[in-house]
């Protein structure tokens, strides 16, 4: 069962217009009540590529890589794109991507 704060494999495609593709890593962001009852978890994927640049793109490290969480790539995905396990992100990583969502959601 996948839980708050780790970091997956996911099968992102088919993706449309900008939305990012392919398979990648994506922190599970959804709360474990969620992720235990419904059949989809809420993701934000990361990627390696891009610099830094909060609240947008958050930087965080998982399995030894240095990566940056894509907030305003926040979606539902079923647990069957879900492929394999990578780690959980630190606490400090979790409340910095949780700090950006309340960002680009406008929430307190």
């Amino acid at each position: 069962m996948p839980r708050r704060g780790e970091v997956w494999w996911v099968r992102l495609d088919p993706a449309v217009g900008s939305e990012i593709a392919k398979t990648r890593p994506c922190v599970i962001v959804s709360t474990n009540v969620v992720n235990d009852r419904r059949r989809t978890v809420v993701v934000i994927p990361l990627s390696s590529s891009p610099t830094a640049s909060p609240p947008l793109l958050v930087t965080v490290r998982c399995a030894e890589c240095d990566a940056v969480a894509v907030i305003d790539q926040v979606r539902a995905v079923s647990k069957e794109r879900l492929e394999q396990l990578m780690g959980t992100l630190s606490s400090a990583h979790l409340e910095a991507i949780e700090e950006g969502l309340r960002e680009i959601l406008e929430l307190p």
